[in-house]
This record gives structure tokens, sequence and C-alpha cells, in this order.
């Protein structure tokens, strides 16, 4: 065979490799294509759309306005509600998730142990999280009542109180309430992130730390819990960045009362849009709330990629 019929079979392979690779990089934009669409309907156009309307003065029934500017955000930096708001939201967050990783790690900790009817603790433990939120809050104001609550009325009985109280109508109570209603329903999910890890500690370690005199106490924070700091890193970021944005509990059980005493930023979005029909304003305090959101976010995907490299390692 010649050296030009060598040539030419080398220049049709490298021709049908082009064409290949081609036709597989066209494939895998269609592939993708439906996935972008979505993204871009669902999370950009949303997304440039507060920005946008946040730099604006715009009645919520018709959408029409002038143009503002930064004067949204101006005046939220002025406003004292917007700060209450975020200040209730921050107590709201610390409070919840605190109390969340504090009975998640204490529930896991109880059903990691060899106990009767354990399989049936641990389904009956993610009963406040998988019920709806509704639901939840329908029972727990029920609870709450100052009339015909059981919790009043056991209270009372018991000889703790001499008067009923008023647990979602008064500060600081109208807090407290809330922060218990919202630890309960979402700690389960710490149960479960926690009970998994626990489960995947070798046995050698808590026998090392046996040997050498450790007790339950010693054991728990030698062993156990430096086992959960990687785990526990991430549900504080998850639960911090869902609970900042939190809105049907603390809309349905307080409405943000009294007065704005638990009225959170996204209840606050709520009222400036709906009802006071200043969707301008409601753009501008949904896109500081993002902000602060940005902030955990970005902390979420260190903390998972440095994670990543050290599993890769």
């Amino acid at each position: 065979m010649t050296a030009t019929a060598l040539t030419g079979t080398a220049g049709t392979g490298s021709s049908l490799g082009s064409a290949l690779d081609r036709r597989y990089a066209l494939l895998g934009l269609l592939l993708i294509a439906p996935s972008v669409v979505i993204f871009c309907m669902v999370i950009v156009y949303p997304l440039v759309s507060a920005i946008y309307l946040s730099l604006f003065s715009i009645y919520t029934p018709t959408l029409q306005g002038d143009f503002v500017a930064l004067d949204n955000y101006a005046t939220l930096m002025a406003s004292g509600e917007f700060w209450r708001s975020l200040l209730n939201t921050v107590i709201w967050t610390v409070c919840t998730l605190t109390l969340q990783v504090f009975f998640g790690i204490a529930v896991a900790l109880v059903l990691h142990q060899n106990m009767v009817f354990r399989a049936l603790a641990r389904s009956l433990i993610l009963f406040p999280y998988f019920v709806s939120t509704v639901v939840a809050v329908l029972v727990w104001r029920w609870l709450f009542n100052d009339l015909y609550g059981i919790l009043n009325h056991m209270m009372m009985w018991v000889g703790i109180i001499d008067m009923p109280l008023d647990y979602l109508g008064s500060m600081p109570n109208a807090m407290i309430s809330v922060v218990v209603v919202g630890a309960w329903k979402y700690f389960p999910f710490v149960v479960i992130a926690v009970l998994a890890r626990l489960q995947t500690i070798p046995e050698p370690l808590y026998e090392a730390a046996k040997i050498d005199g450790a007790g339950p106490i010693a054991r728990f924070f030698d062993v156990t819990l430096p086992q959960l700091r990687d785990v526990l890193v991430v549900i504080v970021l998850l639960r911090a960045i869902w609970d900042f944005k939190e809105f049907d509990l603390i809309f349905l059980l307080t409405g943000g009362g009294p007065l704005i005493s638990t009225q959170t930023l996204p209840l606050m979005v709520y009222k400036d849009a709906f009802g006071l029909n200043d969707m301008g304003r409601a753009s501008a305090v949904a896109v500081t709330m993002m902000i602060v959101m940005l902030v955990f976010m970005i902390g979420y995907l260190r903390v998972t990629g440095r994670e990543e490299k050290e599993a890769g390692r």
C-alpha cells in the first residue's frame, strides 16, 4: 500500500471521528435541553423578575408602576418593620434549629440502642415530619387555645398556673410557641440523618474507648460527636436555609402577630405583595432574603465540596 493510500485512509477516519463527535455533542445538547428549559422557567425567570420588580414601585393588582431604582431598598434599610422582621427571622431560625439538633441527636442516640419495638419507634418518630403542616397547626392551635386548650387545662389541674395562658396572642409566649411547634415538626429530619451516620461508626472505636476507661458521656464527646461532625454541619446548613424561608407554619399559627412580634421576612413579603399591594417593596424584601440565603448556600457548597475531595482521596 502506498503512502498516498495510507494518508487518504487516515483522513477519512479522522473525518468520521469528527462527525461522530459532532453528533454526540448535538445529542448531549438535545438531552439536557429540557432540563435547561425547566431550570430557566423555575429558577432564572423568577429570580430575574424579582430583581427587576424590586426596582419599581408597582401596584400588585395591575402590575403597573414607576421606575424608582434603589428607592425600595433604601426604604427597607430605614424601615423599623424590616429590621424587626429580620430579627424575628434570625430568632426563629436559631432557636428552632438549636432545638431540632439537640432533640434530634438525643432521639437518634436512643433509637440506635437495642430496645423493644425499635423498628416501630423509628417509624413513629417520623410522623411529625410527614404530617401535613395544616393538620399539625390545627392540632397545636387546639392545644394552645386559652379557653378550651388541653395544655392550659392540664397545667391548671397540676397547679403550675392559676389562669389560662394566651400562648399565641401575647409575647414572648407567641414566639416560644412557634419555635416549639417548628422544632417538633422538623426535628425528625435530624433524627434520620444522625441515625444513618451512627450506624456507620466502627464499633472498635467504642471498644477502644471502653478499654481506656471512658464512660458513656466521655464516649459520646470523644467518639460519637467527632464522627457526627460532618453530617451535623450539613444538617445545620440545610435546616438553616429551610427554616429561614419558612412561611406556612408561622403564618397559620400566628399570622405574624401579635402586631409584628412573630412576623418574619417571608411573611413580610406576603403582606407587602398582597396585603399592601406593593409588589416592588415585596420584591426588594425577597431579593434581600435571597442575598442572606446565598451566604448559607455558599457555605453548604463549600462544605459538601470539601467532603467530596476528602472522599476522593
